[in-house]
């Protein structure tokens, strides 16, 4: 996503504040029946008025709830950058608008760190804010744990001393981060050993010692268990990078449930477990930092300091690899099973990919087909794989191949290979399930009908294709009217997705009411068992 956009959180302060007049309005005409309206100032010294004199704005990178994200080209030097680009029109209350100014005023403060997003300038005129900001352009933390299901204990160890760098040099300088997550950590390029830097200070707050505060911000699979009972100080950044961590490791958070109410109650009771595939192949020593960083209780929690002292993270460059654990293997055996629509429709969004999002997919495939045939046998995904740093078991290769190869012809085509690559990466978006929707809907009648879908799948030479179609149809036309509609399409594309998907898509104002229900009931308790 390049250089998200913030994402702040609801609070109850928030809501509270909705409608109330803007305190930061500088009203300039005074008579506001002539139709003259107020002026909203929101930055104590930017660099300019007019970003066009020095800079030109490019493609989208990403976008938030406030603004969008755009790559920002120097008109002097010719420089690349990532310009954050809020709307005032967006900018509803007196929170809104502090949380913007403070998020400016913790980046022009924080000092020069090769892991955090430098600051270059900062305009501001009638209709919007620009924070021109260091661009990355080798994407998430987060994209890249989906892609390899977990780290390694060594990979993972160089990410959280980085991480945990960053943590200690925002609480030297006052500043609680309040929102780590993989997502807001952006790797500099695409190389495997590139620098990844923290982006996103939009939930930041400057503190002092002891001050404690009871906002409820941030995502939820990181928060700390404090910050539901809704008092807190620095220690929460430590939780999260623990967090962090514990997926690094295995691929799924810690603290993991279905519903709202059972993320919240897991992070409450806060029992890590350690049974499941990889965690019994994983060092005591890793075992032994994670337990410390997701200490409920902050005063117990490691600092900082303590967790860069730690022998894990002092020993990392030694640290134990740990073979592709089962969470990739179910990913892949998932998506070995899905029925033919949706594999097939995989391979039309992955065809429709930009040439951005399909760069590094598009490079690792010509590197592995060493005979340019256009197709990679198993040999050659091994060495390929092995070449890009992944020492993955044959059986594990084996379940990944069958997984892939979906016209059975014992190798990977590129198509094959990219739709793999997606799945293992991400589901879909919007746009790209219309265009693939757009394929089987031949007639242009909104439904992909019978037809259409027995013209769509007869190309792929299986016998049993009439039984093929009735069991698609009988899974997907949820109202039962003999033909699937594009929510139906969406669902069924959709479906199986888990935490990653909930991860960006997670309700804050739902999780703040949750937690303060479950306080009213009395099921907060900061348990220390299965310890």
């Amino acid at each position: 996503m390049g250089n998200c956009c913030t994402t702040p959180g609801f609070s109850e302060e928030k809501k509270k504040k909705k409608n109330r007049p803007n305190p930061f309005s500088i009203d300039y005409g005074g008579n506001h029946g002539s139709g003259v309206t107020d002026k909203l100032v929101v930055l104590k010294d930017p660099t300019g008025h007019d970003i066009s004199e020095r800079y030109e704005l490019g493609r989208e990178l990403g976008r938030g709830e406030f603004g969008i994200t755009y790559l920002c080209t120097e008109l002097e030097t010719g420089e690349k950058y990532a310009c954050k680009s809020i709307s005032k029109k967006k900018l509803r209350t007196s929170v809104d608008i502090e949380d913007v100014r403070r998020e400016v005023e913790i980046m022009k403060q924080m000092p020069k760190h090769p892991n955090i997003v430098s600051l270059k300038d900062t305009y501001e005129d009638d209709t919007a804010i620009n924070i021109v900001m260091e661009l990355c352009e080798g994407g998430e933390l987060f994209d890249r744990i989906v892609a390899r299901g977990h780290y390694t204990e060594r990979a993972a160890a160089a990410v959280m001393k980085t991480i945990v760098e960053v943590v200690q040099m925002c609480h030297q300088h006052g500043v609680i981060h309040r929102d780590l997550k993989p997502e807001n950590f952006l790797f500099a390029n695409k190389k495997e050993t590139a620098p990844i830097k923290a982006i996103d200070f939009g939930l930041s707050v400057f503190f002092k010692h002891g001050e404690r505060f009871n906002e409820i911000v941030g995502s939820p699979y990181y928060m700390a268990p404090e910050v539901l009972k809704r008092n807190y100080g620095p220690e929460v950044d430590v939780w999260s990078a623990g967090v962090i961590l514990y997926i690094l490791l295995c691929g799924v958070p810690p603290f993991w449930a279905e519903t709202e109410q059972g993320v919240a109650q897991a992070i409450i009771r806060s029992v890590v477990d350690f049974k499941r595939d990889p965690w019994p192949k994983v060092s005591d020593n890793a075992k032994d930092l994670i337990k410390k960083m997701l200490d409920p209780d902050p005063i117990r929690r490691l600092t900082a300091q303590r967790v860069l002292e730690h022998p894990w993270l002092q020993n990392a460059k030694t640290a134990p690899n740990v073979s592709l654990g089962e969470t990739v293997k179910s990913r892949l055996k998932q998506f070995s099973m899905m029925n033919k629509l949706k594999k097939k429709a995989l391979r039309i969004v992955a065809e429709h990919l930009s040439v951005e999002e399909v760069a590094g997919i598009k490079e690792a495939f010509e590197m592995m087909d060493s005979g340019k045939k256009g197709k990679i046998h198993l040999g050659e995904l091994r060495v390929g794989l092995q070449k890009l740093g992944h020492q993955i078991p044959d059986d594990d290769l084996q379940i990944l191949m069958e997984a892939a190869d979906v016209d059975g012809d014992g190798t990977l085509c590129y198509g094959e290979f990219v739709a793999v690559s997606v799945h293992l990466r991400k589901m879909a978006n919007d746009e790209h399930l219309h265009r693939a929707f757009s394929f089987f809907d031949r007639n242009k009648s909104g439904y992909i009908e019978i037809e259409e879908l027995r013209d769509a799948l007869s190309d792929d030479g299986d016998a049993n294709t009439e039984e093929v179609i009735s069991a698609i149809m009988h899974d997907v036309d949820a109202d039962k009217d003999g033909r699937i509609s594009y929510e139906e399409f969406a669902a069924m594309m959709k479906a199986g997705t888990d935490w990653r998907k909930a991860s960006r898509q997670y309700s804050r104002e739902r999780f703040n009411s949750l937690s303060l229900k479950l306080m009213r009931d009395g099921s907060v308790h900061f348990a220390n068992e299965g310890r």
